[in-house]
């Protein structure tokens, strides 16, 4: 039996608590003054890793990888804690979303991401889909105040993503490639 589908009753619970941990967070568009709210992310993340699974069927745990996803800032961001996902959705979630958060007493941006890098190929190999499908979606239109220097730091920082975790999958590897590529007409 295929171990990708996941449960939507699943995904409820995790989009939930996602939601109240999110609430009223948002983040700056391409546009001036506009402001994205940040369910928005979360919800493109899911949908990555969504798209993944269902090109390779038999190779993942669905439910590990949608939960991580949804969640996979709630930790890092909100006053939600690794307690609290173990007790809601199990260490395997925790874990995963423990991972995915950045360690912000290194003392560089480039130090956190290879930190969190080498955490997440600890885990299992969901848990690498959700670090590729964050990073293809944060490699849209960069926010109108970002300054050429973090654009260039960032598109760097994607290839960092790129190179530790391309054999997670072939499709979502190259998608987020393409993505590295086209960022450089925002330069």
């Amino acid at each position: 039996m295929p171990l990708s589908p996941w449960s939507p009753d699943i995904f409820a619970v995790a989009w939930d608590f996602a939601t109240l941990a999110h609430e009223g967070q948002t983040y700056g568009s391409h546009q001036p003054g506009e402001r994205i709210t940040y369910l928005n992310h979360l919800g493109s993340v899911a949908m990555e890793v969504m798209w993944a699974l269902t090109l390779t069927p038999d190779e993942f745990d669905g439910n590990l990888a949608v939960q991580c996803a949804i969640l996979h800032d709630v930790i890092e961001d909100t006053d939600s804690t690794y307690a609290d996902l173990a007790a809601q959705f199990g260490e395997a979630v925790a874990n995963g979303v423990q991972a995915l958060t950045k360690d912000e007493t290194l003392p560089t941006k480039t130090a956190q991401m290879q930190d969190s890098l080498q955490r997440i190929q600890q885990q299992p190999r969901e848990v690498w889909l959700v670090k590729l499908g964050d990073r293809i979606t944060n490699l849209a239109e960069p926010p109108y105040y970002w300054k050429l220097e973090k654009k260039h730091a960032y598109r760097a920082e994607a290839q960092m993503i790129y190179q530790a975790l391309h054999p997670a999958h072939r499709a979502l590897a190259q998608r987020l490639q393409h993505k590295i590529q086209a960022y450089e007409q925002y330069f």
